[in-house]
């Protein structure tokens, strides 16, 4: 593929930054630096594009706080003038990064997501006897900055936007050299993009058609259990020598007809249902809600729109645990606002 150039100027365009900054505020209008950014919009723009043309622009300025879901996570949140700026670049680069992904990579992507990938799954567990899964240790600490640097510039030939890419990984844990942060826009796509490389690896020098990758989630599904395990450590050496990343010790292999635990779900030939930890999950998060709901802390239009969108993931095309899903609604106020007993 043809590197991509001249991207450097439409990004720091003023139209693109507005586009940008209606972008960055999509549910955060309410908050104190987003209502003083926009207090001041245009002499704001006018400092961001200054400051990237002529170099001088900072960069870092992270909030972090821990979220478990289900494991602790450190989401390092980039302020708001550096959110539109991810916007700004996104918006220009993403059709670069689309157009040289695999389509069986489904994270970061328009009209894809995790319940397509969940549907790709099952499509591959059913026309096929076994797969292996491939496990990254702490993926977004381990990404090497200068490999991840090297590799952009094989896609992308223009020097200011490399040299911002630059700063802008840099700028977390610089060093160290190695990790991105988990909440910023530019880190899921750059992140996405080290690992289309396996991705490149694996369908077209190893030729295994039944493959499917949501970010570091990994599984390759094969007839001839032998080769499948061999293509693995291939690509487990080729993480481990080309891509600079850390593998979990032990290749985790099956029959399909066991099914196979992956983006919280069990998928099998034949069904996908909720797996042992997303039924926990929603379980506890459900009640939760109801007991906010009955301490007072939530009004019932609340509680019905969180509530929706915890149901969401359960109830699309293709998961069966409806009965578990039901049976976890008749013991919460959900269901009728009637305070649980015992």
């Amino acid at each position: 593929m043809k590197r991509a150039a001249k991207l450097f100027e439409p990004i720091v365009d003023r139209d693109n930054l507005r586009l940008a900054v209606g972008l960055a505020m999509r549910g955060k209008r309410d908050r104190p630096a987003v209502r003083e950014f926009l207090a001041h919009l245009e002499s704001n723009l006018s400092a961001v594009r200054e400051q990237l043309l002529d170099g001088t622009i900072r960069l870092g300025e992270f909030q972090q706080f821990v979220i478990h879901d289900p494991k602790q996570r450190v989401i390092t949140a980039p302020c708001f003038r550096e959110r539109v700026l991810h916007h700004a670049i996104i918006n220009l680069c993403e059709p670069v990064f689309e157009r040289w992904l695999i389509d069986d990579t489904f994270a970061c992507r328009r009209g894809l997501g995790q319940v397509v990938a969940v549907k790709r799954a099952r499509d591959f567990a059913s026309r096929h006897e076994f797969f292996v899964k491939l496990d990254i240790r702490k993926y977004f600490d381990s990404i090497s900055h200068g490999k991840l640097l090297d590799l952009l510039a094989r896609l992308f030939k223009d020097a200011r936007l490399l040299d911002l890419f630059a700063r802008i990984v840099r700028a977390f844990r610089g060093g160290m050299g190695r990790g991105l942060p988990i909440g910023s826009l530019t880190s899921q796509h750059f992140a996405n993009f080290y690992l289309g490389w396996l991705d490149r690896q694996i369908k077209e020098q190893w030729r295994i058609k039944g493959y499917v990758r949501y970010m570091d989630d990994m599984v390759l599904w094969g007839n001839d259990r032998s080769h499948l395990r061999e293509v693995a450590q291939k690509a487990v050496a080729f993480l481990n020598d080309v891509l600079d990343l850390g593998t979990k010790d032990e290749l985790r292999t099956g029959r399909c007809r066991r099914g196979i635990d992956f983006l919280g779900c069990r998928v099998k030939p034949d069904c996908v249902t909720l797996n042992r930890r997303s039924r926990r999950r929603f379980r506890h998060k459900l009640m939760a809600l109801e007991d906010s709901y009955l301490d007072g802390e939530l009004d019932e239009e609340t509680l019905q729109q969180r509530a929706t969108a915890l149901l969401a993931f359960t109830q699309h095309e293709g998961v069966s645990s409806w009965k578990f899903r039901e049976h976890v609604l008749q013991r919460c106020a959900v269901s009728g606002h009637k305070a649980r007993t015992g």
